[in-house]
C-alpha cells in the first residue's frame, strides 16, 4: 500500500523541501558538471600543446626516412629512448613505436596492448586524444604520428608513434572535493529548506487550527465564539467568513431556543391547566358510569364512549406533563435500593395486568434505580405489548454486564422493518388502524427518556414472532 501524507502540514513540508532540494541539486549538478568540462577541458589543452612543443623540438634521430636530411640508416633503440626522455614528465608514461620497434618509459605499467584499436587508427593521420579508466584510473592518451618538413616545405610523417599517457588522478580528486563541498552545501540546504517549511507551514496553519479549534467549539455549543481577523489575505478573509458565519447561527439558535423554551412552556401551561377540569370531568363520569347500565342503549353507550375519552385525554395530559419535565431538564432522578421483583409485581398487579403477564426474576435480586420512573417504563413497555401485540406477554429480569435488565417480549405480528426506526419517536403510530388506539403515542418515548435519565438504554427486537424490548440500567 502507497502512504501518502493526508495532513496539510506534512503536505506543505515535503512540497517545500522538495523544491529546494530539486532547485539544489539541479544548481549543484550544473555547476559541478560546467566545472569538471572546463577543468578537464583545460587538462586536455595543456597535455596536447606540450606534447606538440616538445615535439617540435626534439631532435629526429638518424634514419628517419625522408625528412630533411635524407638517409637509409635505422633507427636504434637508443634513438626512440631519446624521443621517450624528452616527452616524459611526472606521473607520465610514454611508448614510442617506428615499425616494430617499441619503446617504453622506465617502469612503465602500460603497453601498447592498453591503447584503443580506433585510437591507434586514428593516430596514424592525425593528432588525438582520448579520456579512457586504466587500471581503474582516468588516464588521458595523447597519440600522433610524428611529422617533419621536407625540403620542399611538405609535412611527411617520419614513421615515429607517440603516445603519451598523461594522469587525470589529481584532477578526479580535484572533482571529487568540489562534489563533497557540492553535497554538504546540498545538506546545509536541505536543513535551511526544512527549518523554514516548519516554521512557514506553522505560521499558514496556525490560522487553520485555530479555525478548527473555533469550529469544534462552535459545534460543542459554544455559540460565543470568535477570531480575530490579522491581515488581507484570504485567511483573514475565511477568518471573517467564519466570524460572520457563528454570529448569523448564534441568533439563529438564540431565536429557535426562544422559540423551543415558549413552545415547551406553552405545552406545560396548556397541561396544567386541563388538569383541574379533567379532575372534575373524570369524577363526574365515574359517577355516571356506575349508572350506565341504568340509562337507555343510546345513552349508555355515549357515557362509555365519554368515559373512555376522558381517560385516554388523562393519560395525554399526564404524560405531556412528563414531556414537558424532561424537555425543560427538570427531571431529577432518586434512587434507593429496591427488590426488582416486588417492584416489577406491584406494577402489573396496580394496573390489572397480573394475570395477563408471566413474569420471570430471580428471588431477592436487588438494584438501586429510581423506583417511580422505573414503574413508568415497565408500565409503558408491558402497555404497549398488551394493546398492539398478543399473548403470551414475558417480562423478565436478569443482572447483566454490570447491570440490570428487563425484557418485555409479546407474541404478535412484530413491528414492520421500517417502523423499528421510529417507535420510540413521539406521537408516531405505525397505521391508520393504530390511529384511535388507548394511549397518547408518548408512552415509548418517555420510556426511552427514563432510561437515558438512568444513563442506560431501551432497545427493540423484531422476533419470530413477535417483538422485544430490552431495557438495560448501569450499576451507579
Amino acid at each position: 500500500m502507497t502512504w501518502l501524507p493526508t495532513g496539510l502540514r506534512a503536505r506543505l513540508v515535503i512540497t517545500f523541501t522538495l523544491v529546494a532540494v530539486t532547485a539544489s541539486a539541479m544548481v549543484a549538478g550544473l555547476g559541478y558538471q560546467l566545472v569538471r568540462r572546463e577543468l578537464l577541458d583545460r587538462t586536455e589543452r595543456s597535455a596536447v600543446a606540450d606534447v606538440r612543443e616538445t615535439l617540435s623540438k626534439i631532435a629526429l634521430p638518424v634514419g628517419a626516412s625522408d625528412v630533411v636530411w635524407p638517409s637509409g640508416t635505422t633507427v636504434t633503440d637508443e634513438d626512440l629512448g631519446g624521443i621517450v626522455s624528452a616527452l616524459e614528465a611526472p606521473e607520465r608514461t610514454v611508448i614510442v613505436t617506428y615499425g616494430d620497434q617499441r619503446r617504453s618509459s622506465a617502469g612503465a605499467v602500460f603497453s601498447m596492448a592498453d591503447v584503443p584499436d580506433q585510437l591507434r587508427w586514428q593516430a596514424a593521420r592525425r593528432l588525438v586524444y582520448q579520456r579512457l579508466q586504466l587500471r581503474n584510473e582516468p588516464w588521458l592518451i595523447v597519440a600522433t604520428q610524428i611529422q617533419r618538413v621536407t625540403q620542399e616545405s611538405a609535412a611527411r610523417p617520419t614513421g615515429l608513434t607517440a603516445y603519451v599517457f598523461v594522469p587525470l588522478g589529481e584532477e578526479e580528486r580535484v572533482l571529487f572535493r568540489l562534489w563533497t563541498a557540492l553535497a554538504q552545501a546540498g545538506g546545509i540546504t536541505l536543513t535551511i529548506a526544512l527549518t523554514v517549511a516548519l516554521l512557514s507551514a506553522r505560521r499558514v496553519l496556525l490560522p487553520v487550527r485555530r479555525l478548527g479549534a473555533a469550529a469544534r467549539a462552535l459545534g460543542a455549543g459554544d455559540l460565543h465564539v470568535r477570531l480575530p481577523v490579522r491581515g488581507k489575505d484570504e485567511l483573514a478573509e475565511l477568518t471573517a467568513t467564519f466570524n460572520e458565519t457563528a454570529a448569523a447561527l448564534e441568533d439563529t439558535v438564540s431565536e429557535l431556543r426562544t422559540l423551543e423554551s415558549r413552545s415547551r412552556r406553552f405545552v406545560a401551561d396548556v397541561s396544567h391547566e386541563l388538569r383541574t377540569p379533567l379532575t372534575a370531568m373524570t369524577a363526574v363520569t365515574d359517577m355516571l358510569s356506575e349508572d350506565a347500565e341504568d340509562l337507555p342503549a343510546d345513552a349508555g353507550q355515549a357515557v362509555r364512549i365519554v368515559v373512555r375519552e376522558i381517560d385516554r385525554l388523562r393519560v395525554l395530559v399526564e404524560h405531556l406533563i412528563e414531556i414537558s419535565r424532561f424537555d425543560a431538564g427538570a427531571a431529577v432522578l432518586r434512587r434507593e435500593t429496591v427488590d426488582v421483583g416486588d417492584t416489577l409485581a406491584d406494577c402489573l398487579e396496580v394496573r390489572g395486568w397480573a394475570d395477563q403477564v408471566k413474569l420471570t426474576v430471580p428471588v431477592g435480586m436487588t438494584f438501586s434505580l429510581d423506583a417511580r420512573r422505573f414503574d413508568v417504563m415497565v408500565a409503558n413497555l408491558v402497555g404497549n405489548a398488551l394493546h398492539h401485540g398478543a399473548p403470551p406477554v414475558l417480562v423478565g429480569a436478569r443482572l447483566r454486564d454490570g447491570g440490570l435488565e428487563v425484557t418485555v417480549r409479546d407474541h404478535g405480528s412484530g413491528i414492520p422493518d421500517h417502523v423499528l426506526p421510529h417507535v420510540f419517536d413521539r406521537f408516531y403510530k405505525a397505521g391508520t388502524d393504530r390511529a384511535r388506539s388507548v394511549g397518547s403515542g408518548l408512552g415509548l418515548a418517555i420510556a426511552k427518556a427514563n432510561a437515558a435519565l438512568h444513563s442506560g438504554r431501551l432497545t427493540v427486537e423484531r422476533q419470530d414472532p413477535g417483538t422485544l424490548f430490552r431495557l438495560w440500567i448501569p450499576r451507579p
